[in-house]
């Protein structure tokens, strides 16, 4: 199939009955039939085996991945022939993955860092409800999310989809459903093989790099047209529910804000969307960067994560008493997040570049202040009705795997809750301004505090915590043995 066709893809429900068009990949154009079960008509999911193999004959599809976020967030699992999918097979990896660096490395054991001393296989069991098609394929491919369990079908506690489920669990057993809304920015980059180059930001459709200042500009999206529309084509087809999308303050970057829903879904979609934004910009010869900071005295790009929470009963949300006044649980929530959130970040800011985003003087907040409609402060409450009230994290960035970021900010909620916590007064005025940061400065001390409060234990998992804090210190030593530009510059011949 020619790239240049796919811009035209949507899902299957936009094309015309009497289309013929030999170029349109076959996952998105169903067979004809007069009548047909309408699970064959999902764009995502359906609801068992049996639907699982119509659906794939119904499309015509040849190939299917199998895939699953590991500790960065990055895909990894099997590919297949759908046959074969479908046949009772059995699918695995090795444990020794989710203790893998993001280069690749494999850290000494140190502390509660420990591996499986036979590297056992751990198995892949895939989430029906996540079945979509893989649009920027030529051959007719289809993927699905998988969750990861021991050989006795035990979840594995300490992979990032479990890690979150498990928090989940904790707010259903208090009869709690929370609901939450991302909002994810990024970088359009010029594709330079060098590393040691800065970034630049691409070439739009005006023959010019689009210049910083620019947020909210029609113009500055409208310089990307070809490629937003693969994104929004690519995004329908494999039913990601893109919101908004916005031009935000640095050159050529972008905010796309997704639906609000189940955290596990909206994880898969943050997941899913990093890959198609990916795959979308490649076509264009230019590459997508969820970097926190990935050029200098440019703004950084966040995940900002809204969260209310309701009865799962009723329905209600439970930030709101019955007159429409806040309620004593929307408060401490806050609490929560303010007490606790320090010692998480390092599961919202993963990296040693995420640091960099965390500074004063810039729009992200250092702080741990919260309120009204005030976007300086680390905990936002946006004007709504209050049946929509909300607490608005913004201190996670968009290099987050977003299960275990949504893990952290919710566990912390939580918390607060569970111990009636009451927070500060709410700041009116504008919390950045000064050099003080009440954050962690730096990926070390980030690891202890996480290490070092015993609640996390028992909301994320001890194993979790061990094997998480074993591979950001072993990411660390890898940065450790790179020499900067800001060292030759300024050591070379000073010190």
């Amino acid at each position: 199939m020619r790239h240049e066709d796919k811009k035209n893809i949507s899902n299957e429900q936009n094309l015309p009955d009497n289309s013929e068009d030999p170029l349109h990949p076959r996952s998105l154009r169903p067979k004809k039939s007069r009548s047909k079960p309408g699970y064959l008509d999902n764009v995502r999911g359906v609801k068992s085996w049996k639907q699982v193999r119509e659906w794939l004959n119904w499309r015509g599809i040849e190939d299917i991945e199998c895939i699953t976020p590991d500790l960065a967030g990055i895909p990894r699992g099997k590919m297949m022939p759908s046959s074969k999918f479908t046949s009772n097979t059995s699918l695995s990896l090795p444990s020794a993955l989710y203790r893998q660096t993001i280069s690749g490395e494999y850290p000494e054991e140190t502390g509660n860092f420990r591996y499986d001393p036979r590297d056992g296989d751990l198995k892949l069991v895939p989430d029906l409800t996540t079945l979509s098609a893989v649009p920027w394929e030529s051959d007719p491919t289809a993927q699905v999310i998988c969750d990861i369990v021991d050989t006795n079908g035990q979840a594995v506690e300490y992979t990032p989809r479990n890690v979150l489920k498990r928090v989940l669990r904790l707010y259903n057993e208090q009869g709690w459903k929370p609901v939450v809304a991302p909002e994810i920015e990024f970088y359009l980059i010029a594709i330079d093989n060098d590393p040691d180059n800065p970034l630049q930001p691409p070439v739009g459709r005006s023959g010019r790099t689009i210049a910083g200042g620019q947020a909210y500009s029609i113009a500055g999206v409208n310089e990307f047209d070809e490629l937003i529309d693969d994104i929004y084509h690519f995004s329908e087809a494999q039913g990601l529910e893109i919101d908004t999308l916005i031009h935000e303050e640095g050159p050529a970057q972008l905010e796309i804000n997704l639906r609000h829903g189940d955290p596990v879904e909206l994880a898969d979609q943050v997941f899913m969307f990093k890959r198609t934004l990916r795959e979308a910009a490649l076509k264009h010869g230019i590459y997508a960067t969820f970097m926190a900071k990935p050029m200098q005295g440019q703004a950084g790009s966040a995940m900002h994560i809204h969260q209310s929470i309701i009865d799962a009963k009723s329905g209600a949300n439970i930030f709101c008493n019955p007159d429409g006044s806040a309620s004593p649980r929307f408060f401490s929530f806050i609490g929560g997040m303010q007490h606790f959130i320090p010692k998480a970040l390092v599961m919202m800011a993963p990296y040693v570049n995420s640091y960099r985003r965390l500074t004063p003087e810039m729009a992200c907040p250092v702080n741990t202040a919260w309120g009204y409609d005030n976007r300086t402060t680390a905990f936002r409450i946006p004007n709504s009705e209050p049946a929509a009230r909300r607490v608005e994290n913004r201190l996670p960035s968009s290099d987050a795997n977003p299960y275990l970021a949504l893990a952290a900010s919710l566990a912390c909620g939580y918390l607060g809750m569970m111990q009636e916590l009451e927070p500060g007064n709410p700041t009116s005025h504008t919390a950045n301004e000064g050099t003080t940061v009440d954050l962690p400065r730096g990926l070390l001390e980030a690891v202890a505090l996480l290490e070092s409060e015993p609640a996390f234990a028992e909301v994320l998992g001890a194993e979790f915590i061990g094997n998480y804090a074993g591979v950001k210190r072993g990411e660390f030593e890898t940065f450790m043995r790179v020499i900067s530009p800001w060292e030759r510059q300024y050591l070379l011949l000073n010190a």
